[in-house]
């Protein structure tokens, strides 16, 4: 008789997953249950009035899906135009959000929490 085998991966469909809403817009948070993850990946979709906020704790990477020629992202007074295919580092304490409408993959380390979203 075979053992039991633990699986060995995690699998998210983010259709599937119910979207919360955010300073950017809307998220859909993956591997938030897996205990021993340490991390969480977020597709958002970043609406045009995206909210000035930092983490103090959390480090993001932001890679762009899908975003309009004009789409920039503000990291601290730095405005940078992005595009599909880039992706940003974004530390704790850089005071950041999107300006236009995109969709973004966002890896978050260690894993995302809320009582993380800091406002000036």
């Amino acid at each position: 008789m075979p053992q039991s085998v633990a699986r060995r991966y995690e699998l998210a469909e983010f259709a599937q997953i119910p979207a919360v809403a955010c300073p950017c817009g809307e998220a859909r948070r993956a591997f938030a249950d897996v205990a021993d993850f340490p991390l969480t990946v977020h597709r958002t979709e970043i609406s045009a009035d995206a909210k000035t906020h930092y983490h103090k704790q959390l480090t993001e990477t932001y890679y762009f899906l899908e975003c309009g020629p004009d789409a920039k992202m503000q990291l601290d007074e730095e405005l940078l135009p992005v595009r599909p295919g880039m992706a940003i580092v974004i530390r704790p304490g850089c005071r950041h959000r999107a300006v236009g409408k995109m969709t973004v993959l966002v890896i978050c380390w260690p894993k995302f929490d809320p009582a993380d979203e800091w406002f000036d």
